[in-house]
């Protein structure tokens, strides 16, 4: 049997998000149990856990040659020499989440060589899902989508965390940008490659189940993507850690990584 393109893989992805979404509402709103992980790593949920369960159980049987990297699941040595890995966040936004929010995503990639090739990422409560497959652009409810092309960082539109626009983060000044915010990183990456936003900016290490799914679809978007000095991201590494992100236009990227440097 040949191995699966890009195409059967997205297919794949899109039919386990559209399992798993409604999982996730079932427990939204609804006081799931909650857990707080070790080391300070944040809530988890009945939700997540739920969700994580479905989507294991729909990717791994239909490709068990796969590998797992996923937020709520013990990580599997095995995915390093794997051909190809799934990389999952169940739920990114999980506290927007328990809050009742809607800006909370279910983030899938399917990982080859260290790139995404294949990538969803549903917004259940907002019924919407952005898609991406290698070569062949992104979508928002399988219609096509672009990110913007603003040239000049000045006015910018900026998905961040307030603590980025510190200072001491920028050596020649603050830029004169207009900051905004969503709590799901997948969710900030998605509505840069749709073009409701000009960039968006992380300085914190970033865990690659957040990101791996918007990466690829911000940059069949049409958009830039790399970590916070500007190299390539690459994924399904051993610390599953990327330094950071910066996603926008050619011209916005460049500007922000130029102020960081």
């Amino acid at each position: 049997m040949p191995e699966p393109d890009a195409s059967d893989d997205l297919a794949l992805l899109l039919e386990a998000v559209a399992q798993a979404g409604p999982i996730a509402l079932g427990h939204w709103k609804s006081d799931p149990q909650v857990w707080d992980k070790d080391e300070g790593a944040g809530p988890v949920s009945e939700g997540d856990l739920a969700v994580n369960a479905s989507l294991e159980h729909h990717l791994r049987n239909a490709r068990p040659t796969y590998g797992w990297l996923s937020e709520e699941s013990d990580h599997d040595p095995a995915r390093l020499s794997a051909p190809r890995t799934f990389i999952v966040d169940p739920i990114d936004g999980t506290r927007a989440y328990l809050d009742g929010q809607s800006n909370w995503a279910i983030s899938v990639a399917v990982v080859e060589n260290g790139m995404p090739v294949a990538a969803a990422i549903a917004m259940p409560a907002k019924s919407n899902t952005y898609a991406a497959a290698v070569g062949q652009g992104a979508t928002l409810n399988a219609s096509p989508i672009r990110a913007r092309q603003r040239a000049g960082i000045t006015g910018a539109t900026v998905l961040t965390p307030r603590i980025t626009l510190e200072p001491a983060n920028w050596p020649a000044g603050v830029p004169d940008i207009h900051r905004h915010f969503r709590p799901s990183l997948a969710y900030r990456m998605a509505l840069v490659a749709q073009g409701r936003f000009d960039a968006m900016l992380t300085l914190r290490d970033a865990w690659e189940w957040d990101i791996a799914a918007g990466a690829l679809i911000v940059a069949e978007a049409g958009a830039r993507v790399s970590d916070r000095i500007g190299a390539p991201l690459v994924f399904n590494s051993e610390r599953a850690l990327t330094p950071g992100v910066v996603a926008g236009s050619a011209e916005i990227q460049a500007g922000l990584l130029a102020g960081l440097a």
